[in-house]
């Protein structure tokens, strides 16, 4: 069994012109970013380079028709390297701007088109939370097919990926919230991957430790740009160990199931994960207390300074501190959506639900969405 492989070579730099001294960014790169990040970071240092602002193809996740906007204006363009500066939509649709690109990118994901790599690609996350920039991971809504799927193979790895705490000062506390709270979701799925290994659990504890210690300073003065300041460090390695962990072990059920309201009512990636992170595992826990879920929960309680007995409740009031829960019919969803979102996580998921800690039967997968709803 292969115990852990790390495809990028990973690089750091406090700021990103160090970054830029290091890589000499030019007239042979295509910066893909958005303009709010080009004009603190990328504009003072007069680069002459060719850059793409994803914002005027389109707003929130990835999507295919985002991608296929992308890659026709990404041909007016002659260069060598794709330089992608942003957060997890940004990362992760350059990683298919990075192969050859069909004319419906849709076709990528299906598999009825090879996937080929083209361009060199360097990631530079600026969110602390989707771990992408180690992964082959790219996930897009396909609208075509009402549906988001991800794309996971060779080809779509970066070639280097570089973590700059400096570009993590401006989020606003809605998305630093949402993106951490992905990351220790990716964390602890893949602590309990059936693939996890002794070295995807050490990178799995260390980013749980990591961003539960952090969110405790931050909850202690408040959520904001200046009391995160001191920590952005931490939150960047974090994110970055368990992008690690989860490229490796992979996620399960809680992104699985997340992906029916991230489709259908464009709820963002880490607000839909958190709504279904404590009711899968209680899931998991009543299938199989006893595993290794049994140690999740002890490393939780210990952090929380809770029992055991204890833990989802705590994880769902400190996190919620963050972040609201909401039911599910808060984002449109209608009673009859249980059996069709069901449906579509079966059919449509089993790329993740293949790393579930225990097997989730349809008729359990049914039962989750309906606690929630």
């Amino acid at each position: 069994m292969e115990a852990l492989r790390v495809v990028p070579a990973i690089h750091y730099f406090d700021t990103f012109k160090e970054f830029n001294e290091a890589f000499q960014l030019g007239k042979r790169d295509l910066l893909v970013t958005n303009q709010w990040m080009y004009d603190p970071y990328v504009k003072p240092l007069g680069i002459e380079l060719n850059v793409i602002f994803q914002e005027k193809f389109g707003s929130g996740e990835p999507s295919d028709e985002m991608i296929d906007a992308m890659a026709a204006e990404m041909k007016k363009y002659d260069f060598d390297r794709i330089v992608a500066f942003g957060g997890g939509t940004i990362v992760d649709i350059c990683k298919v701007l990075s192969l050859r690109v069909p004319e419906r990118s849709v076709d990528l994901f299906t598999g009825a088109v090879k996937p080929e790599k083209l361009h060199h690609l360097v990631v530079v996350p600026t969110t602390c939370g989707t771990g992408s920039e180690v992964t082959n991971v790219a996930i897009a809504e396909l609208k075509s097919l009402h549906t988001k799927k991800g794309l996971a193979v060779e080809e779509t790895y970066a070639d280097e990926a570089v973590l700059v705490p400096e570009s993590l000062q401006g989020l606003p506390d809605y998305v630093f919230a949402t993106s951490s709270i992905d990351a220790l979701i990716h964390a602890i799925e893949s602590y309990l991957s059936p693939k996890a290994s002794p070295f995807t659990e050490m990178y799995s504890r260390k980013a749980m430790e990591m961003i539960m210690e952090g969110y405790k300073k931050i909850l202690e003065k408040g959520n904001t740009k200046e009391n995160r300041a001191p920590y952005l460090k931490e939150f960047a390695l974090a994110s970055n160990y368990a992008g690690i962990a989860f490229g490796n072990a992979g996620c399960a059920a809680v992104h699985a199931l997340s992906y029916s309201i991230g489709g259908a009512f464009h709820v963002p990636h880490g607000e839909a994960n958190y709504q279904f992170f404590t009711e899968v595992f209680k899931m998991y826990m009543r299938k199989a207390p006893e595993g290794k879920i049994a140690e999740a929960n002890r490393i939780f309680a210990e952090m929380l300074g809770c029992g055991v007995e204890n833990v989802y409740e705590e994880l769902d009031r400190f996190l919620g501190q963050l972040i609201g829960k909401k039911k599910l019919r808060e984002y449109g969803m209608k009673e009859e959506q249980i059996e069709e979102f069901t449906k579509s996580t079966i059919e449509n998921q089993q790329r993740l639900l293949k790393n579930n800690y225990v097997f989730l039967t349809e008729e359990e997968i049914r039962e989750i969405f309906a606690a929630l709803y």
